[in-house]
């Protein structure tokens, strides 16, 4: 192994507060030093409270950032989460902890990692630190200043590829903006700060633990250099502040930290060699964790008794003459969409019909009472699976008045033919309603499930949705129903395979590209 890497052998400590060092003073909190002048504050901006809204949501090797874009499978084929990869990388202010991050990012070329800052989580101030902040006589370097029970809930729910709401706070102002920035979990996810080994129970969440360690002349001369030149401050005020605040609380905080890395990188991001290592090591790691979601979709329960979270709309020669056109690969596009229509209008109808309805009692025109029913909640929101299950919509809106409607955007990987996500909008209070999932069709299920556990990721109850489709594979339901046991399934029909391309057998083509008019030749 490189020289320029130390592995410490140090276990982790569960329990125990960070080692002491015997030597350097306790800096305090705030406000017993020795004023520095009147210089108002300034530092960079948590990542935040930057101004495009997802600037540390996704981080590309092309250093584009995204919600979601191509974000591949999280979950098994049992639905249940594939373990992300969390780093955590510690480090004094101004020692490349940003640099070695994104040159992390950058080296692992991975579509879907997201980035935790600590200073997004600095606590409120009271009127008091305020105007101690405002003269520099308030110590941010120090953990009094810093939110760990929210950042520990927040990294915890990352882990478990929960959405989160992260606090914007403003370094102008001192204080958290009203507004939050939403980040999602992923295959890897990068926590960087100062402290971020301070806290044994964020530092039980972390499965590398790297310290970036560099000079304190260097720290201190970027210091100088960033401070003067980009921020207008005097070095009289910097150097306070560096001798005051920052380097008493390395020496008694951060630096006893490095004896919980399991990689010391020496130098930051000037570094190459430490930075490939554990690049590589990371890469290792996502390739166990990996595997192939669709063809053990389309394999698994077969031979299987259909679930009883499945319901079929009862066949009628009605129901059959719809599918009759439909199926037929002759149908002109028209009237495809015609009979289609009509057929996904009973498809709603009779989903909606399998909700909790209340009695009820109301007065017809004649003055005699009538004993009737009512849904039993007027919560109820549609989801479309972008873009066949777009063309459900119309009928959930004709049939549920001013109902919400939000969508996913889901495609599958070319290369990979594995399913994508990349898009989602999504009502806030989306946990508190009865969910109508919409996709027009659903093969092995891969899609389905995916949007599936982006409801459960966004907290809502699994009981609380509801699948429903004009056609099925029996692959597809029983991916469903073995994942999702709780979650309802309502289709016009389920056929009984599918082939080599993932399309249902007898199936109806590719209802998207028939109904849009935009099918390719030689697709099925």
């Amino acid at each position: 192994m490189d020289s320029n890497i130390t592995e410490s052998d140090t276990p982790r400590i569960e329990g125990e507060a960070p080692l002491s060092p015997q030597f350097p003073p306790r800096p305090p909190s705030a406000g017993s030093q020795p004023k520095s002048p009147r210089t108002r504050r300034q530092r960079t901006l948590s990542q935040s409270a930057a101004a495009k809204a997802a600037d540390f949501i996704l981080r590309t090797k092309e250093q584009k950032t995204f919600y979601t874009a191509g974000r591949p499978p999280w979950y098994n084929f049992s639905g249940q989460h594939v373990e992300p990869f969390v780093i955590g990388i510690c480090g004094g202010s101004a020692s490349g902890k940003t640099t070695v991050t994104n040159k992390i990012i950058e080296s692992l070329g991975h579509p879907w990692v997201t980035l935790l800052s600590m200073d997004s989580f600095y606590k409120v101030l009271t009127d008091k630190q305020h105007h101690q902040a405002a003269i520099n006589e308030y110590n941010f370097d120090h953990p009094d200043a810093f939110d760990f029970e929210l950042l520990r809930k927040t990294l915890q729910r990352l882990k478990h590829f929960k959405s989160v709401e992260v606090p914007i706070y403003n370094f102008i102002t001192h204080s958290r903006e009203t507004k939050t920035k939403t980040m999602y979990g992923a295959n890897v996810i990068i926590f960087e700060g100062i402290l971020t080994f301070y806290n044994q129970e964020i530092v039980s969440l972390l499965d590398m633990k790297v310290f970036v360690d560099t000079d304190s002349d260097i720290r201190l001369a970027r210091r100088l250099r960033r401070d003067i030149s980009q921020r207008g401050r005097e070095l009289e005020g910097v150097l306070k502040q560096y001798s005051s605040f920052v380097k008493p609380s390395f020496e008694h905080y951060i630096a006893p930290l490095m004896a919980h890395a399991d990689i010391i990188v020496p130098r930051g991001g000037d570094n190459e060699v430490a930075i490939s290592l554990i690049v590589q090591h990371v890469q290792t790691q996502l390739q166990l964790r990996g595997f192939k979601l669709r063809p053990i979709l389309a394999t698994a329960q077969v031979d299987q008794p259909l679930p009883n979270s499945l319901h079929i709309l009862p066949l009628t020669p009605q129901v059959k003459g719809l599918h009759t056109f439909i199926r037929n690969k002759e149908t002109p596009r028209d009237e495809f969409i015609f009979y289609s229509r009509r057929l996904i209008r009973l498809t709603i109808e009779f989903a909606l019909s399998l909700l909790p309805f209340k009695d009820t009692t109301v007065d017809t025109p004649q003055g005699v009472s009538y004993q009737g029913k009512r849904i039993a909640t007027d919560k109820i929101v549609g989801v479309s699976v972008l873009r066949a299950g777009e063309t459900m919509e119309q009928a959930l809106s004709e049939v549920c008045k001013d109902i919400r409607i939000g969508k996913i955007l889901i495609q599958n990987n070319i290369e990979t033919g594995e399913p994508e996500l990349y898009y989602l909008r999504l009502p806030r209070d989306i946990k508190d309603y009865l969910v109508i999932l919409m996709d027009a069709t659903v093969a092995t299920g891969a899609a389905a499930m995916m949007a599936i556990r982006v409801l459960l990721d966004h907290d809502v109850p699994e009981e609380n949705i509801l699948v429903a489709s004009l056609l099925m594979a029996a692959s597809g339901v029983h991916s469903i129903a073995y994942a999702f046991p709780r979650v309802r399934i309502v289709s016009s029909a389920v056929d009984p395979e599918i082939n080599e391309k993932f399309f249902v057998k007898p199936g109806i083509g590719n209802f998207g590209d028939r109904y849009f008019g935009t099918e390719p030749p030689n697709e099925m």
